[in-house]
């Protein structure tokens, strides 16, 4: 008998792959300013990058998507676990919520450090997890960081989701205090704005993954399973590169996460060079390997690194800190948003 939990988590995994990613995460109106000689060669480029206290061999992880959902689940963390470890990069695993309240999902989510015993595992929460819910999550998994998920406008949109959000900051403080490992707080895909970043970073919060408006929509989803639709919702948020942008301007100093609808290398470049540190990617990877199967999200993998390499010889830049610093030029609704919410968009195309 599966669990209505699990139905959920099984229907989400549906739906997203359903919905699927539309062009709308702002990245579209980034530009790079071309450099016609960058005085480097491909040999030279350094993908390493530091989250937070986090060292990770490529700005590219798997990003949360699923856990919790029976067998099927199993199945699809063993995969993206074991294309983790094949690959060299950082995965983090869906919310373990489900695995907290009913032990017999805990195998979805245990799959992933018995194949991937090495490698740099986030576990993943909501901002309702009590302290002692955290350090089981982080204990079921060994995990290296908690990924603290806020998806205020998708539980107002799920049908049986939660409808009081008090004390949310309290609670991730608290989480912040009292676990051994570095604290993420990562948006659902309607990004983030700096005031909010301010917050987090006030409570000693590692880093921040926008999440931005433009991947998976998660109102889209939880307004598949309802009878009367919150259709407004549908377009809320704020997008992937203004929100990474946003955050970047109001803490300097915080590592950010760019995610939200990331589909391919130049993505990933973008979105660094607004500021992220690195780049989460879910959806996309999700649907090459339901779609096309294992080796197939491993060579794209691959190719996304090959391509990041080649997108930074042709930049001039050695290391994703240069990327951090390489100039660019916003336009569109991007350029309006930021202007309008006081971000100066000439200080990347000057610098």
């Amino acid at each position: 008998m599966v669990s209505k939990r699990a139905q959920r988590k099984i229907e989400h995994i549906q739906h997203a792959l359903s919905t699927g990613q539309q062009r709308s995460n702002g990245l579209d109106d980034v530009t790079f300013v071309h450099q016609s000689l960058p005085n480097l060669s491909v040999d030279d480029i350094n993908l390493s990058s530091n989250v937070g206290e986090l060292s990770l061999s490529s700005p590219l992880f798997i990003n949360a998507m699923t856990g919790g959902g029976g067998e099927d689940t199993v199945i699809i963390n063993e995969a993206l676990a074991k294309a983790a470890a094949e690959t060299k990069i950082a995965v983090a695993v869906g919310s373990q919520m489900s695995a907290i309240k009913d032990s017999s999902e805990r195998p979805s989510y245990e799959i992933m450090r018995k194949v991937n015993s090495k490698g740099i595992i986030l576990a993943n929460l909501g901002s309702e997890a009590t302290v002692d819910q955290a350090k089981t999550a982080i204990d079921m998994i060994e995990a290296n960081a908690l990924q603290i998920h806020i998806n205020v406008v998708q539980e107002l949109v799920m049908p049986e989701g939660d409808r009081d959000f008090t004390n949310a900051i309290k609670r991730i403080e608290n989480i912040v205090k009292n676990v051994k490992v570095p604290v993420i707080v990562k948006e659902v895909g309607f990004g983030m704005n700096r005031e909010v970043a301010s917050h987090l970073a006030e409570i000693g919060v590692s880093a921040i993954d926008v999440g931005g408006f433009g991947g998976t929509n998660f109102s889209k989803i939880e307004n598949m399973r309802r009878e009367q639709v919150l259709s407004y919702f549908n377009s809320w948020g704020i997008s992937t590169a203004a929100s990474i942008a946003e955050v970047k301007h109001g803490q300097h100093d915080m590592s950010i996460i760019g995610s939200g609808g990331i589909q391919h290398s130049l993505d990933v470049a973008k979105a660094i060079g607004l500021g992220a540190s690195a780049v989460g990617v879910a959806g996309y990877f999700l649907k090459i390997f339901i779609e096309k199967g294992y080796d197939e999200l491993v060579q794209e993998i691959k190719q996304i690194h090959t391509d990041l390499t080649y997108i930074m010889t042709a930049l001039g830049v050695k290391t994703i800190k240069g990327l951090q610093e390489a100039p660019l030029v916003i336009s569109g609704n991007t350029h309006h948003w930021l202007n309008e919410r006081g971000i100066e968009t000439s200080s990347y195309s000057r610098r």
